[in-house]
């Protein structure tokens, strides 16, 4: 049914509006941003321009950035972790319907590795962004910024190109060790 149900105009809408509000969020930050006061040694302790490591930078009072960052990211994340649980219900829901139990095995095979990935994202993102700035640790945050950047992206195709039967075929010729 997804063809039926997502159709260039409706893909279009979702698109714009993470847009919109991404771009809300944004403009809130950084206007928060600009009233800070920075001195000091203005070196960013990140792989990239976050929130936490700017607010440690300033030497005025961070504590509505803090406040609004916390609320936004737990707004966002959990709202975005919540969605995510609803389709998978819906995913697994559509898998306990099916008859036979090979194509409930194969599908709850793919469904689970996937899962896991998520879960893993969702994890390395609520450590990284839903903390206080108080508890923040620059190596921590990095890692978590790692996983959630590299990590995720990259163990997804990895997971799928495993199920296919000839990457699974190439793999064997290539590593006789390889059973399954």
């Amino acid at each position: 049914h997804y063809s039926t149900m997502m159709s260039k105009a409706f893909c279009s809408v979702l698109a714009a509006g993470v847009w919109v509000i991404c771009a809300f969020n944004s403009s809130i930050h950084t206007g928060l941003m600009v009233q800070l006061n920075f001195c000091g040694p203005n070196v960013i302790t990140h792989f990239f321009c976050e929130i936490p490591p700017l607010l440690r930078l300033s030497c005025s009072s961070t504590y509505v950035n803090s406040v609004m960052t916390t609320l936004a990211d737990a707004f966002y994340g959990i709202l975005n972790f919540l969605m995510t649980i609803v389709s998978y219900g819906f995913i697994i829901s559509s898998i306990l319907k099916m008859r036979t139990s090979e194509g409930k095995q194969k599908a709850f095979s793919t469904c689970s590795s996937h899962l896991i990935v998520v879960c893993m994202y969702y994890t390395a993102v609520f450590y990284a962004y839903i903390s206080p700035v108080s508890s923040y640790s620059a190596e921590k945050s990095k890692v978590a910024g790692v996983l959630y950047t590299m990590a995720s992206p990259t163990l997804n195709p990895l997971i799928y190109t495993l199920r296919n039967k000839e990457v699974k075929a190439a793999l064997r010729k290539l590593v006789p060790f390889f059973k399954n």
